[in-house]
């Protein structure tokens, strides 16, 4: 194959894959009843006059399963840790002791569960519209290639077929990553 179209596919491939990557960070942070330290990674807090991430102002654990024990190492944190919980889109209200923050997720009802499985099919469906304008991108490259004589007519037949194998190996990795957090996400 010729090497520009191996560079282009190397390019989409890289692509695609960040698109599923993004999908994993997605669902990671999908509060789905069990406690998950990643619920936080978009949670800042001022330190010191700066935005900090939760994470590297305290160290945060999964304890019994469904709580969550934010340790802050310097206690004066607990309550701008508190504030930023209780403004974020979270939904738990955290409970301190003046040591450390707990947040105890609650089991997500019929409803919620059902709610929760739309956005993950929803998460699933734009990572394959990223792969998608991904392939197409990549294949208007191809056919601009062909017509600038830059490649043959075979070499962009081939092409055409591996952009489609890769565009397919990639949604059905999104199809099994949905389904897995939907059983997960369903299961109680």
């Amino acid at each position: 194959m010729n090497e520009l179209i191996k560079d282009k596919m190397n390019s989409a491939e890289k692509h695609m894959r960040k698109a599923v990557d993004h999908l994993q960070n997605e669902f990671a942070s999908l509060r789905a009843g069990r406690a998950n330290p990643s619920v936080l990674d978009k949670l800042t807090v001022e330190y010191y006059g700066t935005p900090t991430p939760v994470n590297q102002v305290a160290a945060v654990s999964v304890s019994e399963g469904r709580n969550l024990l934010i340790t802050p190492w310097d206690a004066q944190m607990i309550r701008p840790i508190s504030k930023a919980i209780l403004a974020s889109d979270i939904g738990i209200t955290p409970i301190d002791d003046g040591k450390t923050i707990r947040l105890v997720f609650p089991q997500p009802t019929e409803d919620r569960r059902r709610e929760l499985a739309k956005t993950v099919k929803k998460y699933g469906d734009d990572a394959k519209v990223t792969v998608r304008n991904e392939r197409r991108d990549l294949l208007d490259k191809v056919k601009k290639m062909k017509k600038d004589s830059e490649i043959t007519e075979d070499d962009q037949k081939e092409a055409e077929k591996k952009v489609q194998t890769l565009t397919d190996r990639f949604t059905d990795e999104i199809d099994k990553m949905v389904a897995e957090k939907e059983k997960e996400i369903m299961s109680i």
